[in-house]
């Protein structure tokens, strides 16, 4: 996130009602590695602006009100997958700032700009009840906003180190035009969820797709012939590993060449045609290549932390990180133009 977003969204940190939180000990240790210390307040708070975005953004896709205690993909609740994965955030930020050296890596002035503006301009949009709930005290606001311009700045050091490339042969994406001819169900049974297609049903669309594919063969331009046909091609970059529009019609089409149809290919919901326009599309190879070397950065800036990790003790205090409880209280924040603070309210519990 760009400083000056980060100071706008923390700006539009709202807090709601709190009940029941067991007590929570600002300068309490909440992770240690070795000489740098994250206190229950800076933990609190960093964990209150990562709520605030599921919950103003994300919450009616993630279960709406209750989401904290509805069951993730991972077997836990959203809480403790998110509660989970900021501890983890926690321990790395310890780390990281204890390598600062190591990369010479150092906060400018425009960066303490940055983390002045942003407690500011909280403290103004925020009540001093609010503030205290999500411990955003002007100390915590501006450890927390120096943890993650650290973060940034780390993240940039490490990965400039990280001896990776992606040549174009792993990058190459081929592009299809291609036509789908669904399955459908002409059952007549008054359950709608009856979506159950029949052989029969099954034989017909692949008749239409053949006739159109014996057509396609000797016509001049593969999605006039579609718009000709009442139907629509649509377009899609691929390689080897790709997916869409469906792994048989990907199959397919990586074997051929330039200017060559699949036929009929046929998938458990559809059948398709689809003809190779080129086997290397320019913008979506570039596109493909950034997303393989962002993902090869990653995997080494993983592996340094992972590293570091064995190497340094950590010690977590989870009697204490357990008191941050998503479900007892509620925050929201809302994004605001580059010249105001929010105006964003609340509901509680």
């Amino acid at each position: 996130m760009k400083k000056r977003a980060l100071i706008l969204a923390l700006a539009g940190i709202m807090a709601a009602s709190l009940t029941g939180c067991g007590s929570l000990k600002d300068d309490a240790v909440v992770v240690k590695a070795g000489d740098e210390e994250i206190t229950a307040g800076v933990a609190n708070f960093y964990a209150r602006y990562t709520q605030a975005q599921y919950e103003t953004y994300f919450a009616s896709y993630f279960g709406g009100d209750d989401m904290w205690t509805k069951n993730a993909s991972d077997g836990k609740t959203y809480e403790e997958s998110i509660k989970e994965t900021l501890l983890d955030d926690l321990k790395n930020m310890a780390l990281l700032e204890k390598h600062m050296k190591d990369y010479d890596v150092k906060l400018t002035k425009a960066d303490k700009k940055a983390i002045d503006d942003a407690a500011e301009e909280f403290d103004k949009a925020n009540s001093q009840k609010k503030k205290d709930k999500v411990s955003g005290s002007e100390e915590n606001i501006k450890r927390v906003m120096t943890l993650m311009v650290i973060e940034q700045k780390m993240r940039s050091a490490i990965v400039a180190e990280a001896n990776v490339n992606v040549t174009d042969e792993e990058a190459v994406q081929k592009h299809m035009q291609y036509v789908e001819f669904d399955y459908t169900t002409s059952s007549d049974s008054s359950d709608s969820s009856d979506t159950t297609v029949s052989d029969d049903e099954k034989k017909q669309v692949k008749e239409k797709a053949a006739a159109f594919a014996e057509g396609a063969k000797t016509a001049e331009d593969f999605a006039s012939y579609a718009t000709e046909q009442g139907t629509e091609a649509k377009d899609a970059t691929f390689d080897s590993d790709s997916v869409s529009p469906s792994k048989e019609v990907v199959k397919a089409a990586d074997k051929l060449g330039e200017g060559e149809l699949t036929g009929v290919v046929e998938s458990d919901t559809a059948c398709y045609v689809a003809k190779v326009t080129s086997l290397n599309d320019e913008a979506a190879t570039e596109t493909k290549k950034q997303s393989l070397l962002t993902e090869k950065q990653d995997k080494y800036y993983k592996k340094v932390l992972k590293k570091w990790k064995k190497e340094e003790k950590i010690t977590v205090h989870k009697g204490t990180w357990n008191k941050i409880d998503f479900t007892k209280l509620s925050v929201k924040a809302k994004d605001t133009s580059t010249t105001g603070t929010s105006t964003d309210s609340a509901s509680g519990n």
